[in-house]
């Protein structure tokens, strides 16, 4: 059923939607001050300092750790340095391809070897579209690899360095250099259109350049895997669901010490559009109409209480929701005054709100999003118990 505010009292609405507030610099602002295995890019991704400051404050090592939202996995590699078990869903089957590779340890020279022994397939352009991105050899590798990837998943015999070279492969298709595939176009968490490929260029006066697919791969393999991992890392345990967040009976009643997750902004990040080509060269597709793009405020909301009533429901009684919201259509509407009223509709006490300035703008120019007008500059957490 969905939850309606509109008929609330004035005083008790604004009194509900209101919590404690923590402001400052609760951690670094840093781009990359963090393990190396966190560094693939996704759309509206958090810095793993943010779920790293809920779990050492709310988590002992071994308890258990969940993202509903886990987009590129960072609350459950972070959790997994920190010591402990996690469990992720997302409704994108992008995400787990994304996550499940980096949640157990890979070694450097085994991927070495598995990039020199294989040889791949000779496939033929079918899409030429598609060479408005890539110089011709380096597309027919792509295709190589597509058809490797799938006649290893129908064999039976696609393993977890697959799985890796899939998720590099995956994260090295497009990008602003030449570690990239593809030619000079946006960041590598968002594949523009090929009508504005085009028009970049022509305005740059660029066109494709061969790219070694299997050397990229494993420099960006080796660069994932520069940091050393914790020496039990393999041994705390990983589960991944894709499903909707309000429906995940997999996961025990009371079995979850903390959750810390950031729900889809309503519509401000297509995650479709955005993936487009990585949704191609995987293979792979969300099923229609599962992701979020809800325009209407009140369906958001709608979707968020069934949410954190299912959140509800796997959180231990001490255990802590902390989801990271924020501020759209132009700094008018604050997420966490909904999601607030949300996580009340759903049976949760609110402890406080965190807003983690920041000295830089979180949302950049060149993913098409204007800072102050569509994104968010600060990160804004809502903590919850039962």
């Amino acid at each position: 059923m969905a939850a309606h505010f509109g008929n609330m009292p004035t005083n008790q609405a604004t009194k509900q939607r209101t919590a404690p507030i923590k402001q400052g610099e609760f951690w670094t602002a840093k781009q990359r001050d963090g393990h190396s295995i966190h560094e693939v890019s996704y759309r509206a991704c958090y810095k793993p300092q943010l779920p790293a400051y809920f779990i050492e404050r709310y988590a002992e090592p071994g308890q258990l750790i969940y993202d509903p939202f886990m987009g590129r996995g960072t609350t459950l590699i972070e959790a997994k340095l920190l010591g402990h078990n996690v469990i992720g869903n997302d409704v994108n089957p992008l995400s787990t391809i994304l996550t499940a590779p980096r949640l157990c340890e890979q070694g450097v020279e085994e991927i070495a070897q598995r990039i020199e022994q294989i040889t791949l397939p000779k496939i033929e352009i079918e899409d030429e579209d598609l060479l408005v991105f890539f110089e011709a050899a380096t597309l027919r590798e792509l295709y190589g690899w597509r058809r490797y990837f799938k006649a290893r998943h129908d064999a039976g015999n696609f393993d977890a360095i697959d799985a890796w070279l899939q998720m590099v492969a995956c994260n090295r298709l497009t990008g602003h250099s030449k570690g990239f595939f593809s030619v000079y176009t946006l960041p590598p968490n968002q594949a523009t259109t090929l009508n504005s490929q085009r028009k970049i260029n022509a305005k740059r006066n660029q066109k494709p350049e061969y790219r070694n697919t299997k050397e990229l791969i494993l420099k960006k393999s080796k660069s994932l895997l520069r940091h050393a991992l914790p020496e039990d890392y393999n041994a705390t345990t990983s589960t991944l669901l894709c499903r909707s967040a309000d429906a995940t009976p997999e996961i025990k009643d009371a079995s979850v010490q903390l959750i810390v997750t950031s729900p889809p902004f309503l519509d401000i990040v297509n995650y479709v559009g955005d993936n487009w080509l990585r949704n191609w060269f995987c293979q792979c597709e969300p099923e229609p109409g599962k992701l979020w793009q809800l325009r209407k405020l009140e369906d958001w909301t709608e979707k968020m209480t069934a949410s954190l009533k299912e959140m509800s429901r796997v959180l231990k009684p001490e255990g802590r929701i902390a989801l990271e919201v924020g501020e759209v259509r132009k700094g008018k509407l604050k997420l966490e005054e909904q999601i607030i009223l949300a996580g009340v509709a759903a049976g949760l006490k609110v402890e406080y709100t965190l807003i983690n300035s920041q000295t830089f703008t979180k949302t950049a120019n060149c993913w098409g999003v204007r800072n102050n007008t569509r994104g968010t500059n600060s990160n804004r957490i809502v903590v919850f118990r039962k």
